[in-house]
């Protein structure tokens, strides 16, 4: 651990908290919300305390699509429990224990789950601070679990967010019928609108009902394009993979179309987004429905809130031409942005791979990406995302010069710092200055973004 790094450890923690690091495996012992030295300005955790706190919903009448009989089309109903983890900023105690995360992750076919812990800055069920703050949804992706996304959750949290994780609960996908794979398709989106209706209401003056943005990745990143306003396409090759005709219920021209939505989202963040035309690997990530969009033009075209959309253009999952490029190309009423790793695959939303889960390659590729480090990755997102809610969401205008980069291609970016300049220091932007403002010299390599104004595509 470094001595920043040890140094904001020991700050979350609480003045006279001692941090315990491991001797043989620095980077394990360190919460992934921190980020390392070589982080982008603003990934660095906030001033607030973190808090984390459970709590379970029930949905009523929902279709029990794994209990769905094949033969006679028919869905039987039951209620749906969600289990919804919040975190929040919180006042605890220096000497209040931190919270340690668990789950466990589908093992390679032939192998049991694989179990495992993340250590946290968190204090479960910690006296919330702040009123008014924004809202959250954070979805993840097929099969995994939102102790797998601290990274983000607690960053978050600590600038002054209320973040609520949903346990999806989705099936084996290496076991489970190919309907049952798809089933995420229809529970993404109710899932994710029903969660933030409620905390609406739940949730009291903690937070501004106003003010609510919408975070995923993988699967999640198909949810909360869908919740965010994406219609579906009717006749999509989504259609046909849910039992009983329930995702035709909810396309584009019905009734229930409106229930995918939620309506005044003021931000969506989509990283490695499914839903595209590439049907994804085994592990169910990506649209489970064959070639094709989810949305279509006229689907994407509906969305009119502001869109960060995060992924690397290799990934071997979801597709990156048929998906993140094209969301980002087709969506011409949002304000949007695509951050693209260069040589990156699916892996660019999870934390890096814990201890537990670097025994063999099938565990680890669930985290880890073949050629970046996770946790830069994290760290870079961090500083991107936190630029971009504070801007959406917050108002912040001052957050779009870290958005609005002079040079789409980072490896162009050049700055001439002056000779007083510290090595580690961040690039200020402004004029003379392209090396992409926050980053460090020799820091920013291997990204491009770029944006789109609402009314324009990328191609004008």
């Amino acid at each position: 651990m470094t001595p920043r790094l040890l140094t904001i450890f020991v700050f979350l923690m609480g003045a006279g908290a001692t941090a315990v690091v491991s001797a043989t495996s620095p980077a394990a012992a360190a919460p992934p919300s921190i980020p390392g030295v070589d982080a982008p300005e603003l990934a660095a955790p906030g001033s607030a305390g973190v808090g984390v706190t459970t709590i379970e919903l029930v949905d009523p009448g929902q279709p029990d699509l794994l209990a769905a009989n094949l033969h006679t089309g028919v869905v039987p109903l039951m209620d749906r429990k969600l289990v919804v983890d919040i975190w929040y900023p919180a006042t605890a105690a220096a000497t209040a224990p931190r919270v340690t995360y668990s789950a466990a992750f589908w093992g390679e076919p032939g192998r049991p789950p694989v179990s495992f812990t993340v250590p946290g800055v968190a204090v479960r069920d910690a006296a919330p601070a702040g009123r008014a703050l924004p809202l959250v949804i954070l979805s993840h992706g097929y099969s995994n679990a939102p102790a797998s996304m601290t990274w983000l959750t607690e960053n978050l949290a600590s600038k002054g967010y209320v973040v609520a994780g949903i346990h999806h609960d989705d099936a084996n996908p290496y076991v489970a019928r190919p309907q049952d794979r798809a089933a995420p398709l229809l529970r993404r989106p109710l899932d994710i609108v029903f969660v933030a209706q409620q905390l609406q209401k739940r949730l009291g003056a903690q937070i501004d009902p106003a003010r609510i943005a919408l975070i995923g990745y993988s699967m999640g990143g198909y949810g909360v394009v869908t919740a965010g306003g994406a219609s579906l396409d009717p006749d999509g090759p989504a259609m046909k993979a849910i039992p009983g005709g329930w995702l035709q219920r909810h396309a584009r021209g019905t009734p229930g179309a409106a229930a995918m939505a939620l309506p005044g989202v003021k931000a969506i963040v989509a990283m490695a987004p499914a839903g595209g035309g590439n049907p994804g690997s085994a592990s169910g990530s990506g649209s489970a429905s064959g070639s094709g969009s989810a949305w279509g033009k006229a689907g994407l075209a509906a969305i009119t809130a502001p869109m960060l959309i995060v992924a690397g253009n290799r990934d071997p999952v979801v597709d990156y031409a048929s998906g993140a490029k094209t969301i980002f190309a087709d969506a011409i009423h949002s304000d949007r942005y695509l951050l693209t790793y260069r040589e990156a695959g699916h892996a660019v939303g999870l934390n890096p791979a814990p201890a537990e889960m670097r025994g063999s390659v099938w565990d680890m590729d669930w985290f880890e990406d073949a050629v970046w480090r996770q946790d830069r990755i994290n760290a870079i997102n961090l500083h991107f995302i936190t630029a971009f809610l504070d801007r959406y969401l917050r108002g912040n205008a001052e957050r779009a010069s870290y958005l609005d980069v002079a040079v789409v291609n980072s490896d162009d970016g050049k700055w001439d710092a002056p000779a007083t300049a510290a090595w580690g220091a961040y690039s200020p932007g402004g004029s003379g200055v392209t090396l992409w403002k926050g980053f460090q010299r020799r820091h920013a390599r291997g990204m491009e973004l770029r944006h789109a104004a609402p009314g324009t595509h990328p191609a004008d």
